[in-house]
């Protein structure tokens, strides 16, 4: 048989095909090489499976003779790729543990812990302090109505307010619709919905169109309060805002009203508080406009009530020193951290 040939069969052939395979699995360094080293010795366009192929040319006799000399050849290839393979994957195991292992000496790093921003905290704050005086705490759309928003607050058609430059308004403009400018609609809707007394306060995010700078943004948070009842006078508001701004600034502020005007009180003023040696304008407040009151169902001539306004990012910054409305908005962990969230 070692001479034996037919066509491009030989013994020869088959047995130097053979010794081919086995010296390039032998030199193949990594795994990566020896898959291709595969495809060329052991694949089904390899020497030897050809020489299978070419089985089917040869006489019975010839065809087995030749079958047994390939499949004994392809048997030790076989026997030799699987010890090296084994090798090789051996090897590759060792160095990525050698060089992805992990110091356990070393201490661990854990992810800084969640927590609230800091105007969540403050509206927490106001929200737990009104709740201990009595109030609800009442929620409403940041969508909303053109008649919520402004005519039933007294707002008429052509105050500024009601413009483009200072509302966003939703297309199309047929559906009257806008992101609300205060939560004053809060106010509206529980008047609409409850009989009085009604003793509220409304915080949320509000929208206007400014630019975000050191000390506005086009998003921002207020918390508004309303009360209705029988016999309200601004002595009451003035008691209140006295209480309000001394719990959240201290002991030692004072507050003041300043003479003003809004469409949705009568009288209206400006509130200021007295704080770390100067006067500082707080929000508006006043009694509520008899035209908010009948708007609203409420019978003016038995009912009287308050309402006021803060911006909760002017408290935050006032209360803590911060000079720059970026701090708030921008997520910056230094900043939240001052405040107790993202520590360990």
């Amino acid at each position: 048989m070692n001479s034996s040939q037919n066509g491009t069969l030989s013994v020869e052939k088959i047995n130097a095909d053979e010794k081919s395979a086995i010296a390039a699995i032998n030199s193949a360094k990594n795994v990566e090489e020896l898959k291709q080293v595969k495809i060329e010795y052991i694949g089904d366009k390899s020497p030897l499976a050809k020489a299978n192929q070419a089985l089917g040319s040869l006489d019975p006799q010839q065809r087995a003779e030749f079958g047994k000399i390939i499949g004994a050849a392809k048997n030790q290839v076989n026997q030799v790729f699987a010890q090296k393979s084994q090798a090789l994957e051996s090897e590759k195991d060792a160095q990525v543990l050698l060089t992805e292992r992990v110091d356990v000496t070393l201490p661990n790093r854990q992810p800084l812990p969640g927590g609230l921003h800091p105007l969540t905290l403050l509206t927490n704050e106001i929200s737990d302090l009104f709740l201990g005086l009595g109030y609800e705490v009442k929620e409403g759309p940041e969508l909303e109505s053109e008649w919520l928003n402004f005519d039933a607050l007294n707002i008429p058609v052509d105050h500024p307010a009601r413009t483009m430059q200072d509302t966003f308004f939703i297309e199309p403009r047929e559906s009257k619709l806008v992101l609300r400018t205060h939560t004053s609609p809060v106010q509206i809707r529980t008047m609409l919905e409850q009989t009085p007394p009604i003793y509220v306060i409304c915080p949320g995010k509000v929208y206007r169109a400014d630019e975000l700078d050191a000390t506005h943004t086009p998003v921002f948070h207020q918390v508004e309060g309303l009360v209705i009842d029988e016999n309200i006078t601004m002595a009451d508001l003035k008691g209140t805002l006295d209480y309000f701004a001394k719990s959240i600034f201290g002991e030692e502020v004072k507050t003041r009203l300043r003479p003003s005007y809004f469409p949705f009180t009568e009288p209206s003023a400006e509130v200021d508080f007295f704080f770390n040696g100067r006067w500082i304008e707080w929000g508006g407040c006043g009694m509520v406009n008899e035209k908010v009151l009948t708007a609203c169902g409420i019978d003016p001539k038995k009912y009287s009530g308050f309402a006021f306004g803060m911006g909760l990012e002017r408290t935050l910054m006032v209360k803590y020193g911060i000079e720059d409305m970026h701090d708030i908005v921008e997520g910056d962990v230094r900043f939240t951290q001052y405040f107790g969230v993202g520590k360990r």
